[in-house]
């Protein structure tokens, strides 16, 4: 399994990014699929998550501003994000299997200035 993270970047406040992952690997369609960030001097955490169904889950965090969706026939997952904010800034990772001992792509920076 490989998963190449992209489209992070620099954005204001009140902007919107929208990061995607492309997976290669076989069962992609049936395999939960998240997105965790890891923020300056904090602890690795999970924004957002969706089944191989398209159901999804939030941190109270994002909930309303981030949406998660994915492609299976492309085998892409994306993540769109509304309203950032300073506190958004992290690096963004895609998982494999919705859980820490998953696979890790390489992850994307996010920058959010005020």
């Amino acid at each position: 399994v490989q998963l190449q993270a992209s489209g992070g970047g620099l954005v204001q406040a009140g902007g919107s990014l929208r990061l995607s992952c492309a997976a290669s690997g076989s069962g992609f369609s049936f395999t939960n699929m998240g997105w965790y960030r890891r923020a300056p001097g904090k602890q690795r955490e999970l924004v957002a998550g969706i089944s191989g169904g398209a159901s999804t889950n939030y941190a109270d965090s994002v909930k309303g501003r981030f949406t998660t969706s994915r492609d299976n026939a492309k085998k892409m997952v994306y993540l769109q994000m509304n309203n950032l904010k300073p506190e958004d800034t992290a690096v963004y990772y895609c998982n494999w299997g919705l859980r820490p001992g998953g696979y890790w792509g390489q992850g994307t920076q996010v920058t959010v200035s005020s």
